[in-house]
């Protein structure tokens, strides 16, 4: 089964939803199944090296995104929100989080068994 899930959130944002999703994808995978992540909006921070927690927070979300990716997981990263969103707007996207398209979303929803958000 084809899951995509799409980003929205700042990776920091004072709850565990972007943490939670990630956890998700770590187990989708877990289970066989082929996960894809797209991220915009300010959830496009989290695939910046320059993207660090804050000393509050326990866990390394930009860390966890590259543990995905390392295993094969797809992630693209919307373009046009490299300019205009998250804290660190025009830093560069690290290896392995390939910047995209909305067109290029439209076709992995299309492709996709499940869509999620978060």
């Amino acid at each position: 089964m084809k899951i995509l899930i799409i980003f929205n959130r700042q990776p920091y944002d004072n709850t565990d939803v972007t943490w939670n999703g990630l956890r998700l994808a770590d187990k989708l995978f877990d289970a066989e199944q082929e996960v894809r992540i797209f991220l915009m909006n300010d959830s496009v921070d989290m695939a910046r090296d320059v993207c660090k927690p804050p000393s509050n927070y326990d866990q390394d979300l930009s860390q966890m995104l590259k543990e995905l990716i390392s295993k094969g997981v797809s992630v693209k990263v919307c373009g046009t929100c490299m300019a205009r969103c998250g804290i660190y707007k025009n830093h560069p996207y690290f290896e392995g989080a390939e910047k995209s398209t909305m067109p290029a979303l439209a076709e992995w929803v299309i492709d996709s068994d499940k869509v999620i958000s978060f």
